[in-house]
């Protein structure tokens, strides 16, 4: 299998939650979150996270409405995200993030981390969420072409 180094974001308004995964594909990982100030000073952080990962890939979790449509918000992330895309000179792919921060959410409150005060950290674990399951997506199709060619 070959060797995968991909940022997942959780972008939000005020933060961006980053998460990173180990070269073999199979771990997410919540790195940081950014608390967002201005374009550039984003793109710097991000910019300074995938040089030090070699990160060849930007997996963004896209908020589609309940009804499977991309709604306003979607459309906010999708603008933004191929913002940070170009000036990152990184392609990017969407992974449907509906309910991840719920499920953030209850993660952490099943391990007596959450607080109603600590949202980055929610962010960061979203992020995770997110990048997990781009890889096991990911996994699943690459196993699925591998069966097929035997």
């Amino acid at each position: 299998m070959q060797r995968i180094s991909a940022l997942g974001l959780d972008l939000g308004k005020k933060r961006i939650g980053v998460a990173g995964c180990d070269g073999t594909g199979l771990i997410a990982t919540g790195l940081t979150t950014i608390n967002r100030s201005s374009f550039l000073a984003d793109v710097e952080q991000l910019k300074q996270l995938a040089q030090e990962r070699e990160a060849q890939l930007l997996v963004v979790g896209l908020p589609y409405s309940m009804d499977g449509n991309i709604g306003f918000q979607a459309k906010e992330v999708q603008k933004f995200a191929q913002r940070l895309s170009k000036a990152l000179q990184l392609p990017l792919e969407y992974i449907d993030e509906r309910l991840t921060s719920v499920e953030a959410e209850n993660h952490l409150k099943s391990q007596k981390q959450y607080s109603r005060h600590n949202k980055g950290l929610v962010d960061r674990v979203a992020a995770t969420i997110i990048l997990q399951q781009w890889l096991d997506q990911r996994r699943s199709a690459l196993c699925a072409r591998q069966k097929s060619a035997n």
